[in-house]
C-alpha cells in the first residue's frame, strides 16, 4: 500500500527539524495523549471487569443461585423437596438452610450478624468456605460450635476455642413480657471470604443447632440450590416450582442482586465513554500537528508535485505520518495498560507502603484485594478504537495536503 519513497518521506516528516520542533512536541503529545488514553481505558475495564466477577463468585459462593422458601415462616419436609432438586439437570446442590438475625456477644465487643444453619458437611464441601477456613473442622462437626468470620472475630476480639454468646430478638415468652434468648457457642473456627460484608457478619453454625436455638423442629427456612451455569437459573424456575407443587417461594440471585450488578454495569458504561474522550482528545491533536505540519511543508509538496507526485501519493504520505503517531501510541498504551491491569493489587501494596495510607478500604469497596480481569475481546476493541480515531483523524489534513495548488504554494518563493 505505502512504496519506499512515501515511507521515506512520511518518517523524514516526523523527525522535524529545529525549527519545525514545536510541530513534533505537538505530535508527541497526541501518541503520549492516545497511549495514556488506551492504557487508561484498559485498566479501568480490567478493574470493572474484576468488580464483578469477584462479586459475583462470592455472593454467589456463599448464598446459592436460588433460595427456596415455604409459603409460610418454615419450610418443611424439606429433604424429599431437596433431593428431588438435586437431581435436576443443571443443579450441582441444594442445601436446606436456617437463617436468623442475632446479636453477638463477648466480653470485649457486641455486633449484629446473620445466622445460618448448614450441615456441616454441606457448608465444608464449598470451596469458598473450605479455602479460607483457620481451625477444627471436626469440632465444628461435632455440634455446639461455630464458625464466624474473621473480621467479626477481630471485631468482637475472640479467637478460637473462646466463646461467644447469640442473642435472639425472638425471645421466650413469660409472664413478664418477651425474653431475649440467649446461648452461648465455642468458636470452632473462623474463615475469610474475602468480601467485608460477610466476612464481618456472619456465622455458621449445624443446622441442627440452629433448629433448636430458633425453634424450628423438623424444618428450615430455605433451600440454597447451586447450578453449573448462573445464567440458566430461569429455566430452572419452572421445574422446581412443578416439583414442589406452587407450594414454595422462588428467590433467585438476579432478583437478589439486580439493583447492585445493574449499578455496576451503567458505571462501567458511563466510565468507558468518559475515557473514550481522552482519546478522542488525542485524535484531534492529530489533527492540529498535521494540518500544522501540512501548512509548513506547501512548498515540499509543491516541489513533489512538480518532479511528478501524484495527489494519491501526498495524501499517503502524511496520511502515514499521522497514522504512525496513532500506531505506535496504542501499541504504548496498549503495553502499559495490561501490564498495569494484571500486576495492579502489587503496585497498590507499593504505592500503601510508600504513602503510608490505605487506598482500597474494604469497609467501602467490599473486597479486601483490588481486583482486575483483563478481557481479550475488550483489548482488541479498545485498540481497534483507537487505530480507528486515529486513522479518520489524518483524512482531512491529508486531503488538505493532496489538493495543495503547486503554483499557489511556489508563486512567492
Amino acid at each position: 500500500m505505502f512504496d519506499a519513497f512515501e515511507r521515506m518521506v512520511a518518517f523524514r516528516y516526523l523527525r522535524a527539524r529545529r525549527k519545525e520542533g514545536f510541530i513534533s512536541v505537538i505530535a508527541g503529545f497526541s501518541l503520549l495523549g492516545i497511549g495514556l488514553g488506551v492504557a487508561t481505558l484498559i485498566v479501568v475495564m480490567a478493574v470493572m471487569n474484576g468488580f464483578r466477577q469477584e462479586l459475583l463468585s462470592r455472593i454467589l459462593g456463599i448464598n446459592g443461585h436460588m433460595g427456596i422458601h415455604g409459603i409460610g415462616p418454615a419450610l418443611t419436609d424439606y429433604d424429599p423437596l431437596a433431593e428431588a432438586i438435586r437431581r435436576l439437570p443443571g443443579v450441582t446442590r441444594a442445601i436446606p438452610t436456617v437463617e436468623g438475625q442475632v446479636m453477638v456477644t463477648s466480653p470485649a465487643a457486641a455486633s449484629g450478624a446473620i445466622v445460618r444453619g448448614v450441615r456441616p458437611d454441606d457448608l465444608l464441601a464449598r470451596d469458598i468456605i473450605r479455602k479460607g477456613l483457620s481451625g477444627s473442622a471436626e469440632e465444628f462437626k461435632a455440634g455446639e460450635s461455630v464458625l464466624i468470620g474473621y473480621r467479626l472475630a477481630e471485631k468482637l476480639g475472640v479467637t478460637v476455642g473462646d466463646t461467644i454468646t447469640l442473642i435472639s430478638p425472638k425471645g421466650n415468652a413469660t409472664a413478664f413480657g418477651t425474653m431475649p434468648r440467649l446461648r452461648g457457642y465455642t468458636i470452632a473456627g473462623t474463615f475469610n471470604i474475602g468480601m467485608f460484608e460477610y466476612d464481618s457478619g456472619f456465622v455458621f453454625m449445624p443446622l441442627d443447632a440452629a433448629q433448636i436455638y430458633f425453634k424450628l423442629p423438623d424444618a428450615v427456612t430455605q433451600i440454597e440450590v447451586f447450578v453449573d451455569n448462573p445464567d440458566k437459573v430461569p429455566e430452572l424456575r419452572g421445574d422446581i416450582y412443578r416439583l414442589s407443587k406452587g407450594g414454595v417461594r422462588i428467590y433467585d440471585w438476579q432478583q437478589a442482586n439486580a439493583n447492585f450488578f445493574n449499578a455496576i454495569q451503567v458505571e462501567r458504561n458511563v466510565m468507558f465513554l468518559i475515557l473514550t474522550l481522552i482519546i478522542v482528545v488525542a485524535a484531534f491533536n492529530i489533527i492540529s500537528s498535521l494540518i500544522m505540519l501540512v501548512k509548513d511543508k506547501g512548498r515540499d509538496i509543491a516541489i513533489l508535485r512538480t518532479m511528478g507526485a501524484t495527489r494519491g501519493t501526498i495524501m499517503r504520505i502524511f496520511f502515514l505520518s499521522g497514522a504512525s503517531v496513532g500506531v505506535v501510541g496504542t501499541l504504548f498504551g496498549t503495553i502499559l495498560g495490561v501490564s498495569f491491569a494484571t500486576n495492579i493489587e502489587n503496585i497498590r501494596q507499593i504505592i500503601q507502603s510508600i504513602i503510608g495510607r490505605e487506598l482500597f478500604a474494604a469497609e467501602i469497596y467490599f473486597l479486601t484485594q483490588l481486583p482486575a480481569r483483563v478481557d481479550t475481546g475488550e483489548v482488541v476493541a479498545v485498540v481497534l478504537m483507537a487505530l480507528g480515531l486515529s486513522f479518520a483523524a489524518t483524512i482531512y489534513p491529508s486531503w488538505r495536503a493532496a489538493n495543495l495548488d503547486p503554483v499557489e504554494a511556489l508563486r512567492y518563493e
